[in-house]
């Protein structure tokens, strides 16, 4: 009788309950984003507020820091057990998660901009590919048909709704193909922003709540608006009234949301981090209409929802050094 093939995924698999870089989840690439996102976030407000602006760049390079960590971790794991990146590529809820790699370096350029123009150029295009790949293939794979309606979810959104954050990080870059390519990002991320919104609000709707340890990827319905307002503000070179339309419907989402995320009942899980970027997102929109309206509220409103952003990361931050520290994030 012949020896079966071995497949090269599954040398040295580690026993249940083993610590192994096999376990790295990729939706951990949510934390880069949210880092990145309260960076940029005290860099407006360094311009708009006077707050000191060490505090920004400090983030900022906390933030490109993790970045490096992370993809290092993934990388060996993509090493050491590509069977493993593939079964979660693949996977119908975990493999939306995906594009938060391609979120985390378009945001990265953003982060490094101020300090090295052609530096962020390259990195902002090789984020551009890799999120019209991700979106493409996110978009093929919900075309085959077939897909069980329990599997719908706001993750749906992350890949697709991506390329909505081409524009929002390009919208300053020097290279004359830049423009047309966010006009074509937000063009994509508007249509399917619209479409698979429909779809997942029919699934809240009709079928059984998240379960809880999903419920933060709730959070995600508020991205559509708030990065839409972003990228739409740079697409068409200012804020006007329809920009404020989409950031008063995210801030709308975001009250709606946040009573069903913040609750003690949900347990801590890297899934967590899927609420960063969408409050950043907001936090960011919220000050650039406020220096847009130079209206008071708003000022108090874009302070608010800062603090709440930070104070929100800080926790995030440490709970997962613990669960990193101890192994738990490995297991």
């Amino acid at each position: 009788m012949q020896n079966q093939p071995i497949n090269p995924s599954a040398i040295a698999l580690p026993t249940q309950g083993e610590a192994s870089i096999r376990n790295l989840p990729v939706n951990l690439f949510g934390s880069v984003m949210g880092l990145s996102g309260l960076g940029l976030a005290w860099r407006l407000a360094h311009r708009s507020l006077g707050v000191p602006a060490f505090i920004g760049e400090t983030i900022g390079a906390f933030a490109l820091c993790v970045f490096v960590l992370i993809s290092l971790g993934y990388l060996l794991k993509l090493v050491k057990y590509p069977g493993a990146v593939q079964a979660e590529f693949h996977h119908p809820v975990a493999g939306n998660f995906f594009g938060t790699m391609a979120i985390s370096i378009l945001l990265v350029s953003s982060v490094i901009r101020p300090y090295s123009l052609p530096a962020a150029s390259i990195i902002w295009s090789i984020g551009v590919l890799a999120t019209f790949t991700l979106c493409f293939f996110a978009v093929s794979r919900l075309l085959r048909g077939r897909i069980d309606p329990s599997h719908i979810g706001p993750s749906w959104l992350i890949s697709c709704v991506a390329t909505l954050d081409i524009a929002v990080t390009g919208g300053q870059l020097p290279m004359a193909w830049a423009a047309e390519v966010n006009f074509f990002a937000g063009a994509v991320g508007t249509g399917l922003a619209l479409l698979l919104l429909v779809l997942i609000i029919n699934r809240l709707v009709h079928l059984d709540a998240l379960a809880p340890a999903m419920r933060p990827s709730l959070m995600i319905l508020v991205a559509p608006f708030a990065v839409g307002f972003l990228a739409y503000s740079n697409i068409v070179g200012g804020i006007d009234r329809f920009a404020g339309l989409l950031f008063y419907f995210g801030l709308f989402m975001f009250a709606v949301m946040a009573p069903k995320i913040f609750r003690w009942s949900v347990p801590f899980s890297p899934a967590w981090w899927a609420i960063s970027f969408p409050m950043a997102a907001l936090a960011n929109a919220a000050l650039k209409y406020a220096e847009f309206r130079g209206s008071a509220p708003l000022w108090i409103l874009a302070t608010v929802l800062l603090g709440a952003l930070s104070l929100a990361l800080a926790v995030l931050t440490v709970r997962t050094i613990r669960i990193v520290l101890n192994g738990e994030l490995f297991t």
